[in-house]
């Protein structure tokens, strides 16, 4: 479980085939300090297992389901991603529960710049569109952010220069894939209602 506050950038230093998956070696200074094998990193707001740590790189083994439902596949050396640690029970909560559990893919439409601020409208599945509520919670790339609006097509969150600075949200660019999970408490109602019927 994490918070969608990501800790640090990684950077992809490779991504080697390995059939029918690939495995992803980012260098992640700061969190390979104290990572251990096993341990679980949100990785671009999906949840990797550690499977070998090599001084400050972090290797992951992604597999097909992984690489089909997420933009992780798309990956290339040098490409920046948003690194969280999972929760301990003691944190404080800052974000809202994500599990890194992607639910599909979202598309960057309009980029409007508002002095320091930017406003992003993505395209997403209807079915995810469903999911989500103004003022509600989404992670995109593994980023807690508030959706501002929500229509049938598309939703909107506004970033501030802090996330701009400190994600890799900064560096989107119309077109661009990213990775949504919607939010964890709206798909249990939403579960509870479709039995209750």
């Amino acid at each position: 479980m994490f918070t969608g506050l990501v800790e640090s950038l990684g950077r992809v230093a490779a991504v080697v085939a390995e059939p029918p998956g690939v495995r992803l070696v980012v260098e992640a200074v700061e969190i390979a300090k104290d990572a251990q094998l096993g341990e679980s990193i949100c990785t671009s707001g999906c949840c990797l297992s550690v499977v070998r740590i090599d001084g400050p790189r972090l290797e992951f083994q992604l597999g097909p389901e992984t690489l089909v439902r997420t933009s992780l596949g798309q990956l290339a050396a040098g490409r920046p991603v948003n690194l969280e640690r999972s929760l301990r029970l003691s944190d404080r909560l800052g974000g809202h529960l994500v599990t890194g559990h992607i639910d599909g893919q979202g598309r960057l439409e309009p980029r409007v710049q508002e002095g320091d601020w930017v406003t992003c409208r993505f395209s997403a599945p209807p079915a995810l569109l469903r999911q989500m509520a103004s003022k509600g919670s989404v992670a995109i790339d593994g980023v807690s952010l508030t959706l501002v609006d929500v229509n049938e097509g598309w939703f909107s969150v506004a970033l501030i220069p802090h996330t701009l600075a400190c994600t890799t949200l900064g560096s989107l660019a119309e077109g661009d894939p990213v990775n949504l999970e919607t939010d964890l408490l709206f798909k249990y109602v939403a579960r509870s209602m479709e039995a209750a019927r």
